[in-house]
């Protein structure tokens, strides 16, 4: 799995967490200050990056969390059928087929960017 372990204190706002084993995009960070029985506690709010669910997490600052490892790539159109797009990789040669996202306007020659996430892709 691409993914490595950090501390809750290390994450800001555009950063990736994992949130209920799908990667997120943070949307909103905060802190609570320490109490008198306990440690500062952070309060995060994200956004799937794949799905675009809406997700949050509340763990204390120096607790360890896992952040995904989003490759971001570039692409070319080969072919647009409908609502599919058939993409090759511009680094592998790789040809594979995509979901059109609803604000997209491509065309074949394209050269999009997207990021992958173990076999997920997505049109930035």
């Amino acid at each position: 799995m691409a993914k490595e372990q950090t501390e809750v204190r290390e994450l800001d706002e555009g950063s990736y967490v994992m949130m209920d084993d799908t990667p997120c995009k943070i949307t909103a960070y905060s802190t609570a200050k320490p109490g008198k029985h306990g440690s500062a506690k952070a309060r995060i709010e994200g956004k799937g990056v794949f799905d675009g669910k809406k997700r949050s997490l509340s763990q204390p600052v120096d607790a360890k969390v896992w952040v995904p490892i989003i490759e971001r790539k570039q692409g070319q159109v080969v072919n647009v059928d409908g609502d599919e797009l058939q993409v090759m990789d511009l680094e592998t040669y790789e040809t594979f087929v995509m979901v059109t996202p609803d604000d997209a306007d491509v065309s074949p020659d394209d050269e999009i960017e997207f990021l992958e996430y173990e076999g997920q892709r997505k049109i930035v």
